[in-house]
Formats: C-alpha cells, structure tokens, sequence
C-alpha cells in the first residue's frame, strides 16, 4: 500500500513539473530570479490542480463522431 501512495504522490509531483515546465522555461533567463518566482506562483494554483484539468478535457471530449450514411447505390438503368 504505501508503494501505491508514494507511486501517485511521485506521479502528482511530476504532472506539476509538467504542468510548470512552460512557465519556467520561457522565464528562466529572460529577467530576475523574483521575476521568475513572481510568475511561478502565479502558475502554482493551476499547476497543482492539473488531475482536475486532466479528467475535464477527457470528459468534455465527444464521444466518437457517427460516421455519415453511405450515399444511396444507384438503380440498375431501365
């Protein structure tokens, strides 16, 4: 059991990695380093709740369009 634990809380802490990686990367050598937590922080609340984002953009995806009717064969000529 806490091999399953330590397995999501490893798994949370690198989706906010993920989630942060952007933010960090177009920061990190463009200003000051309090520039840089400044934006971090900013992007901490939305980073953190990435399972939230995950399970929404796969819920709120339509299921699998139906695929449109063949068009009628035509009749043998007359």
């Amino acid at each position: 059991m806490r091999a399953l634990i330590s397995l999501l809380v490893i798994i949370y802490f690198v989706g906010v990695g993920v989630a942060l990686a952007p933010t960090i990367k177009a920061n990190w050598s463009t200003g000051t380093a309090s520039e840089l937590v400044e934006r971090v922080a900013a992007e901490l609340p939305r980073a953190l709740a990435w399972p939230a984002t995950v399970y929404r953009n796969i819920a709120e995806k339509p299921a699998a369009p139906e695929k449109p009717n063949a068009p009628a064969k035509p009749s043998a000529p007359e």
